[in-house]
């Protein structure tokens, strides 16, 4: 097998999975025609009703990342390279429909639960073949999104960019 992770040297950890995230999320946005409203650090107000958004450090930023989705998507059990992968899909487009996609994409039930049939089988999967599955998957769930008209230029671009991320890390 091809990729850092299988020779104990994979160079992507939850704070390069960060740096890389804010690449594509950025700055404050009020943005009216997107869902999620008023967005910083690409933290919404819609998913975080609490939460001054246009006051979130990055430092705040960074902690609700590291819980409320590194964690629940199980990313340290994972290849870095696919969990930065998996992590930025499940932040664009929710944990579940990130999930199920990696799911899919190692073959295994798509039943949104991250267990130990799942770890299995992503400890077996070649995390190259993984991620361009991943992708494939992402990019057309994306193409069928009623904001697709609107946003799905920059949605390619950043799928685009994780490819070449991928490239890189395996």
């Amino acid at each position: 097998m091809r990729g850092s992770y299988r020779n104990g040297t994979d160079p992507v950890n939850f704070d390069t999975a960060f740096d890389r995230l804010l690449g594509h999320e950025g700055s404050y946005t009020s943005d009216p025609s997107d869902p999620g409203g008023e967005t910083n650090w690409g933290i919404s107000k819609r998913s975080y009703p609490s939460v001054d958004i246009k006051a979130l450090t990055r430092s705040g930023a960074k902690a609700i990342y590291l819980t409320d989705f590194w964690s629940r998507i199980h990313a340290d059990e994972m290849p870095g390279s696919v969990a930065f992968q998996a992590f930025d899909f499940a932040v664009n487009s929710g944990i579940d429909t990130a999930v199920r996609h990696l799911q899919r994409a190692i073959s295994v039930a798509d039943d949104g639960h991250w267990g130990p049939i799942s770890k299995a089988a992503m400890l077996r999967a070649d995390p190259a073949d993984t991620i361009m599955r991943l992708s494939a998957y992402r990019l057309d769930f994306m193409t069928r999104l009623n904001g697709w008209s609107r946003f799905g230029r920059g949605w390619a671009r950043r799928i685009s960019a994780n490819l070449l991320y991928a490239a890189e890390d395996t």
